[in-house]
């Protein structure tokens, strides 16, 4: 079964059309004021209803969210998922999805199969797990850095829940990256970009067709 695509950190029209056009099943668009995608809900909210209808889903990526902030995206786009970045706990995971309505993505930071285990105790209360590469200690962000994790680390791996695979994934690794790892699903930023936060159309199309192929 050929991969489902996610085109994170989207803020333009052109990119939302590129992904689109491309096939991509998810968009995602990024409340976090220290990353280079940042955009106002108000901004997501007008490129959130051309993502619907084209039948993909329009997802709110957030850091430790405040129930202030969850509620200005909540009013300013609607989004169809939530994904969770940053450290939130399963009891604020269930606290958010009840507060939204939405199904939960939560992200976890992988860099050894220890990792994993943290998986157990988020799975009752999401939608779709995604796995991301664990970022130095001196990151100033959780994610979007552009650097891959042992994809081979995912091999016989089964959780109840779809789950991504995130983490230095562009248009020349993405077809190994679903081949070693077996992931349903793939989630792409910095990888399609000609700089931080500048979405590449060329590259987004590039990606998602790496993807059709895999």
């Amino acid at each position: 079964m050929t991969a489902k695509a996610k085109i994170c950190g989207v803020s333009t029209p052109e990119a939302v059309t590129a992904a689109l056009d491309g096939g991509a099943a998810y968009l995602g668009f990024m409340f976090f004021e220290r990353s280079p995608r940042n955009i106002a809900p108000q901004a997501a909210g007008r490129l959130a209803p051309a993502v619907r209808a084209r039948g993909a889903k329009a997802v709110a990526v957030v850091v430790d969210p405040s129930d202030g902030e969850l509620d200005a995206i909540m009013a300013g786009m609607e989004p169809d998922l939530i994904q969770l970045h940053g450290k939130e706990t399963p009891a604020r995971v269930r606290e958010i999805a009840q507060r939204t309505g939405r199904g939960i993505i939560k992200v976890l930071p992988v860099s050894e199969p220890s990792d994993f285990a943290a998986a157990q105790a988020y799975e009752p209360l999401v939608e779709h797990l995604m796995f991301e590469t664990k970022p130095p200690k001196d990151a100033d962000r959780p994610g979007g850095l552009g650097v891959a994790f042992d994809w081979s680390l995912m091999q016989g791996r089964r959780f109840q829940r779809p789950w991504f695979l995130a983490g230095g994934l562009d248009p020349w690794n993405v077809a190994e990256a679903v081949s070693v790892s077996g992931a349903p699903l793939v989630d792409v930023s910095s990888g399609v970009e000609r700089g931080p936060g500048l979405k590449d159309a060329a590259l987004i199309q590039a990606f998602l067709d790496a993807v059709r192929r895999a």
